[in-house]
């Protein structure tokens, strides 16, 4: 699974998520001709990321090619079972990716519009955040 290879701070903040803004980086298709695009805020982990990669490979066979756009590098802390309150911050669990409206998180190439679609839609299942199809 996806995770990054260093990081500056082995813990973070949580941070705070808001439905209301909308993503300004990452919002239009670069690479390939289709893409799947968030229309919900939530945070991706690592295993789902990588859930949708095989989905999407496995849809492909052996044609076309793909773009994964996000990349999990928000560290989320766990404390154990039956910890009691106090004695700091859990450590580290898995690795997320905080995505918001409009982000484009997977880019196809090569193959036709009616497989792409079907190849996203079966991806955008197994994903927390609502998502559409896009086409360049």
């Amino acid at each position: 699974m996806l995770a990054p290879k260093k990081l500056k701070h082995r813990k973070q903040q949580k941070g705070r998520r808001s439905n209301r803004t909308f993503e300004s980086r990452g919002t239009k298709i670069s690479f390939g001709s289709y893409g799947l695009k968030a229309t919900s805020a939530k945070w991706i982990t690592s295993a789902q990321i990588e859930a949708c990669r095989r989905a999407i490979i496995r849809y492909l066979r052996k044609g076309g090619k793909l773009w994964v756009r996000i990349f999990p590098d928000k560290v989320v802390t766990k404390k154990g079972q039956e910890v009691p309150m106090g004695g700091g911050k859990g450590s580290l669990d898995h690795y997320v990716c905080p995505v918001r409206p409009g982000r484009v998180l997977f880019e196809l190439e090569g193959i036709d519009e009616k497989s792409a679609h079907e190849a996203l839609r079966k991806a955008g299942s197994k994903l927390p955040v609502k998502t559409k199809f896009v086409k360049k």
